[in-house]
């Protein structure tokens, strides 16, 4: 079977990479990571989410961030917004693009969004209208699309489902969110499967964890049904905090490198996006799991005498 010329990624390192890490990052060097991320040739970047510092403090300076960073031409800086208060706080600040969230899981849609998924869905459509009136892109996360940390395996229909009722919302993308990172690829082939009709793979988006070193396999098959759009984080970091023993995000370096071994063309320049890796690395004293990575920076580290 053969690949798509080019896919998109969407870096959410900045938001999702930061949100379960164990120190608070300062709020100048989120900045500069983010820029040396808008350098990269990434076209999406979620900067951050508009979220209580109570709950996850590592971004509770949002609006600093947002507002700090020196927007590059042609790349669109999306923030997560849970609520309408967040969604007052994007707006405020002028966001490109918000993401809202739910889940197919109802314990989890519990622990993260303190909602039913039917409370959720209820949450985020009035905060889809305003944003469609107000001309700002509508990114939806729909979460644990195969399985929960609480409830294990989900069931296909439910995720069809709500898939349905989003897109009634008005939402411009719905990201299916693979949120513990154990799928295999024939999950998501049967995920695929299941939408459609609902949803196409070419208009959806792809997150996934990489917990159990299987997302580039996943990917990979989800090229084959069709998908050209994914999420990653630099270098691997990841993790969601209502997610127990969930990996971080599949590295966009892995993605890229492997896109680029079959051909695939993703519009980012690896080296440049080492560079940004490399500085997140540094300011959080941590060794980053991306393969691809630890690969180059090993190469450069040690040439070979």
């Amino acid at each position: 079977m053969s690949f798509p010329k080019e896919i998109h990624i969407t870096e959410v390192g900045p938001r999702d990479g930061l949100q379960n890490q164990p120190m608070s990052v300062p709020t100048q060097r989120k900045i500069d990571w983010i820029n040396a991320l808008s350098a990269t040739g990434l076209s999406t970047i979620e900067t951050t989410a508009f979220v209580s510092p109570k709950w996850v403090p590592q971004l509770a300076d949002s609006k600093e961030v947002y507002t700090g960073i020196s927007k590059t031409d042609g790349v669109r800086y999306s923030a997560l917004v849970p609520n309408e208060f967040g969604w007052r706080s994007a707006l405020e600040v002028g966001v490109d693009e918000i993401a809202v969230i739910t889940a197919a899981s109802e314990t989890f849609s519990e622990k993260n969004t303190n909602t039913t998924i039917e409370g959720s869905l209820l949450r985020i459509a009035p905060i889809i209208q305003s944003a469609i009136e107000h001309g700002i892109q509508v990114r939806c996360y729909l979460s644990c699309v195969v399985a929960c940390p609480y409830e294990g395996s989900i069931d296909m229909n439910v995720v069809r489902n709500i898939a349905e009722r989003i897109l009634d919302f008005g939402a411009s993308a719905i990201d299916l969110g693979e949120t513990i990172g154990v799928a295999l690829p024939e999950d998501i082939r049967r995920l695929y499967d299941a939408l459609d009709g609902v949803l196409s793979p070419e208009e959806s988006i792809l997150h996934l964890h990489n917990t159990n070193g299987k997302a580039l396999l996943c990917i990979e098959e989800a090229l084959h049904c069709g998908v050209v759009k994914f999420d990653a984080s630099c270098g691997g970091l990841g993790g969601c905090p209502y997610a127990p023993g969930a990996a971080g995000n599949v590295a966009t370096e892995d993605v890229v490198a492997f896109a680029h071994e079959r051909g695939i063309e993703t519009g980012i320049d690896f080296q440049k996006l080492v560079d940004a890796s490399s500085m997140i690395e540094s300011e959080l004293q941590c060794v980053l799991p991306s393969n691809a990575y630890r690969t180059f920076k090993d190469a450069h580290t040690f040439p070979n005498e």
